[in-house]
């Protein structure tokens, strides 16, 4: 038997997620009154990234998802991926036909886990402190467009722009944005170590062992006061070596949901499994790519990134290691987002040997090209070994490269890839928010997410600020056409494909259908128990 639940999200019509298999055991309880969700996500306290979770640090896909139940935002996106909803706040609004001030009132009685009251002080504290502090990680980018933040008595908060800015209420619902008790938190440095403090939907209590965060408890947070409601009284998150173990450990009923990262492999096996564990599956925002330091000396000369551009067959490499679960990609921006185009397809067509080889010749350089491409052993699942083993084929068997490949635990890699360590590197994508500038912006804005020394005076000063004064987003279309074809040229990154979203759970947990979004958003206050049968 199959059983399939489809949720129409408020927008992107094409991100439904989809229930299927079917269930006829008991699940197991593994923890009590909890709920075990296990993941693969690497949560570490190290020299190099002693703040993990600091919302004016963390900036990737597992910390924003712990910061999110615990943490509070004025704005947050509501289940099915629709505008950005009030949570924090009571309302909000553009009060300029501009876009370029927009004002919150506080929630009547918003207070911090602890009890004390969240008040307009309070938030404008935690921006300053985010724009002050500038930390490495580039998270703050996201808040450019904020040129001063307002305090009206108790629970006023205005933002005044220095730019039009339509988008700024979906950067609001991200965890930069989250409120922090300045009893907690300093002004002006990071908050060391795995310890958060806020509003959300849940309190957090962690467990690590060796610098690594091994679980972590969410308990629900009686002071809350948002948009969410919260199906379950207490969450845990396990976190597992890899997914091989945890998925014995979701078969054996220690623990109820298994999340990201799964190989291959389990995802195929389990949607086609009629036992007792369910497999949700939604069409995602998730991307690869390569990412290039235009500076080295192996890849500053556009046509060498151009040539690659030109071999790299995306589909050959999406059926040898990811099958159904992901499509090829070919811009920045992905399909099912307003203003999405293929642009390097475009450009290049289908992979072409002969066409690299002429890009090469014409700017004289000499073949094969000698370079490591780099990526991440333990961020974004077991298949990334394989992916890159197959990139390195393809462009060996060209003739025109020389490719080493060489993989790097994330807390090493992210930290030398910012420096710029890293010739050429493959990275992921999790959008802030459902729009074309989380795709843009974040790698070509200046103050980027990947330190990159690419500069497009074009997309910078004039591009992205074209397209944020639209509050209609289809008329940003255009602007964003413009710098999908310019990144088409210049290849300052290489997209490569477009991934699905998976999570699996026991029979007898529902909501696991909402639990996961299009972005790899975890919202674990969906989950609650039911009957088994």
């Amino acid at each position: 038997m199959k059983r399939k639940t489809l949720v129409l999200p408020a927008v992107i019509g094409l991100l439904t997620p989809v229930l299927a298999a079917c269930g006829g055991s008991d699940g197991g309880d593994g923890g009590g009154d909890a709920i075990v969700v296990g993941t693969t996500d690497k949560f570490t306290v190290s020299k190099e990234a002693p703040a993990p979770l600091d919302p004016a640090y963390a900036y990737d896909v597992g910390t924003w998802n712990i910061l999110r139940h615990s943490v509070q935002t004025l704005m947050a996106q509501p289940r099915g991926e629709g505008e950005p909803e009030p949570d924090a706040a009571e309302s909000c609004r553009f009060t300029d036909s501009g876009n370029e001030r927009y004002a919150c009132t506080l929630r009547e009685g918003l207070a911090f886990a602890n009890g004390d009251p969240v008040t307009a002080e309070d938030v404008k504290f935690s921006f300053d402190r985010a724009l002050e502090i500038e930390a490495d990680s580039g998270v703050y980018g996201l808040l450019s467009t904020v040129d001063l933040v307002e305090a009206k008595g108790e629970r006023e908060v205005i933002f005044h722009l220095n730019t039009p800015d339509a988008t700024l209420p979906f950067k609001l619902s991200t965890p930069v944005a989250s409120i922090v008790n300045p009893d907690n938190y300093e002004k002006n440095a990071l908050r060391d170590g795995i310890e958060v403090d806020g509003s959300g939907p849940y309190t957090l209590k962690a467990e690590v062992s060796g610098g690594e965060l091994v679980k972590i408890v969410f308990t629900k947070n009686p002071h809350y006061k948002g948009i969410f409601e919260p199906k379950n009284d207490k969450v845990e998150l396990r976190a597992f070596d890899d997914a091989e173990v945890m998925g014995a450990a979701l078969e054996s009923g220690d623990i109820q949901v298994m999340t990201r990262s799964m190989t291959p492999d389990q995802i195929n096996k389990l949607a086609n499994s009629t036992g007792s564990i369910d497999l949700t599956e939604t069409s995602g925002l998730e991307i690869r790519y390569l990412g290039f330091n235009t500076d080295a000396e192996s890849v500053k000369t556009t046509a060498v990134r151009q040539a690659m551009a030109q071999l790299i067959d995306r589909g050959r490499l999406v059926s040898e290691v990811y099958g159904t679960q992901a499509t090829p990609l070919f811009s920045l921006i992905p399909a099912g987002v307003t203003g999405h185009s293929n642009s390097f397809f475009n450009t290049y067509g289908e992979p072409d040997r002969n066409k690299a080889e002429e890009l090469l010749t014409e700017a004289g350089i000499t073949t094969p090209v000698k370079l490591t491409l780099h990526y991440t052993t333990d961020h974004y699942g077991a298949a990334t070994k394989q992916e890159f083993e197959e990139l390195q084929k393809q462009l060996n068997d060209s003739g025109l490269f020389d490719v080493d490949i060489k993989g790097i635990p994330w807390a090493t890699f992210r930290p030398a890839e910012m420096k710029g360590e890293y010739d050429v590197y493959g990275m992921g994508w999790f959008p802030d928010f459902p729009d074309a500038d989380s795709y843009t912006a974040p790698f070509l804005d200046e103050d980027n997410m990947l330190g990159s020394p690419y500069n497009n005076k074009d997309i910078r000063k004039t591009l992205i600020p074209e397209s944020r004064r639209a509050a209609d987003r289809l008329n940003a279309a255009e602007a964003f056409n413009k710098i999908q074809d310019i990144v088409a040229e210049d290849v300052p990154v290489l997209p490569l494909w477009q991934g699905k979203q998976y999570l699996a759970s026991r029979d007898g947990i529902t909501g696991a259908e909402w639990a996961i979004n299009s972005s790899a958003v975890l919202q674990l206050w969906e989950l609650g128990r039911g009957v088994t049968g």
